[in-house]
């Protein structure tokens, strides 16, 4: 089956699928103005860092039919877009690579360019995870099984996916038996998400509690860990989904390779190390249940950060658009980016 498309572009909307009612329910929502969108990233209705680099490069286009096509009024919009969930890099460069792809076009036309860049980012979103599921799928054992954390799937990048891609192309491929799946405490992207996409492609996958995936990487039962990212450091130190450092600490551990799937734009070139990396803290009423369910004492306190950094030193390669990158990565990911 093919994976679904979580966002439209549809002058003068985007069009998304609203991934808090998921799997239940399937609504989507017309957004049209900046503040719609802002809340849509928010409130996590739209989520997956590349999927928001698209929304990014969208929101510029309403911005210059709602607010003006000014350089002004676009910068300021592109500034409140990016600072809405400010680990998550690539929607703040969406923004501002949408903004500097007009700089040069007349006030009159700006509009419809945006429209055309932001279709053309979502094509080439789609392209580069097809091209990195192929390099990813090289590095999952013949027969094995996976073990994934949050979601990575379509319903983050607008694509196959970035890890999820790679699982997605190597049970295609007939390289993968199996692919467990974290729930992702505590919005339960992978309970909700992951487990929806898995079962939608017919790929074999169980799901598991986050306390239960250091005793199944220890068991032997999985030949590699994949995750996303949401900001990567050019020294490897990785920003993604509360819980991957403990997961790629226990995989060191067991000498099990614990690989980062991520297009080259979630790469921060501005960014030397992960003691640089914002991360986003979300509200204490997330913890003590789920939705209009409570299960926690009123009035307690909760540390609940959206994010945590994992370094680079246990992490065994990246995965891009464009090929695999293994350490040392203060030099491999430069060359990589073309930047060194």
């Amino acid at each position: 089956m093919e994976p679904l498309a979580p966002v439209a572009l549809v002058p003068p909307v985007l069009r998304v699928l609203d991934q808090t009612l998921l799997p239940h329910h399937e609504r989507w929502l017309d957004l049209g103005e900046i503040g719609t969108i802002c809340e849509a990233v928010a409130s996590l209705r739209v989520r997956g860092a590349p999927l928001l680099g698209i929304v990014g490069a969208g929101a510029m286009a309403i911005a210059a039919e709602t607010l003006g096509p000014s350089d002004g009024a676009l910068a300021a919009a592109a500034e409140r877009v990016g600072a809405t969930r400010p680990t998550a890099v690539e929607l703040a460069t969406g923004a501002q690579k949408a903004v500097a792809s007009v700089r040069d076009v007349p006030l009159p036309g700006r509009s419809e360019a945006l429209w055309v860049f932001a279709r053309g980012y979502l094509a080439m979103r789609i392209a580069q995870d097809r091209l990195l599921g192929m390099h990813g799928s090289a590095l999952v054992p013949e027969g094995s099984a996976v073990l994934t954390h949050c979601n990575t799937g379509a319903l983050a990048t607008g694509g196959i996916g970035t890890a999820l891609g790679i699982v997605r192309t190597a049970w295609e491929q007939g390289r993968l038996s199996h692919c467990y799946a974290t729930e992702t405490r505590p919005l339960l992207q992978g309970a909700r998400l992951t487990a929806w996409e898995l079962k939608r492609a017919g790929i074999p996958a169980s799901l598991l509690p986050d306390t239960a995936a250091a005793s199944l990487i220890a068991s032997g039962r999985v030949g590699a860990v994949i995750t996303g990212a949401d900001r990567i450091a050019m020294n490897g130190d990785t920003a993604n989904k509360i819980g991957t450092y403990g997961l790629a600490a226990v995989a060191t551990r067991h000498g099990v390779p614990f690989y980062i799937a991520a297009p080259r734009s979630t790469f921060d070139p501005a960014c030397p190390d992960g003691t640089r990396i914002p991360i986003e803290f979300r509200d204490a009423l997330e913890v003590g249940g789920f939705g209009d369910q409570r299960w926690s004492p009123e009035g307690l306190g909760a540390f609940n950060p959206a994010f945590d950094v994992t370094p680079g030193e246990l992490i065994t390669a990246f995965v891009t658009e464009a090929g695999i990158v293994r350490p040392p990565y203060a030099v491999a990911l430069r060359a990589h980016l073309g930047t060194a």
